[in-house]
């Protein structure tokens, strides 16, 4: 059994839970457990990427100034809010 390079928890519940994980762990390693994405997800994956990083920019673009000042108000009151 290779030790993990990883540290051990200092809870003694975890402690053990992690002892009892590794002493009847299969051979494998954990990286070895991950299964590749598929190329459909990979590409769902591309394509909302591209969508989240124009989003933003695109929104603002879109509204009017008054508008966003609007939405700045109301975030920075809920952010700063005692409730």
């Amino acid at each position: 059994m290779n030790r993990s390079r990883k540290k051990l928890p200092k809870d003694p519940n975890q402690l053990a839970a992690e002892i009892v994980r590794l002493s009847t762990e299969e051979g494998e390693e954990p990286a070895q457990k991950k299964t590749k994405r598929s190329a459909i997800s990979e590409y769902l994956a591309d394509i909302g990427r591209k969508g989240g990083l124009k989003g933003g920019k695109a929104r603002a673009k879109k509204l009017s100034q008054k508008r966003r000042q609007e939405i700045a108000k109301n975030a920075a009151k809920s952010r700063w809010s005692k409730n």
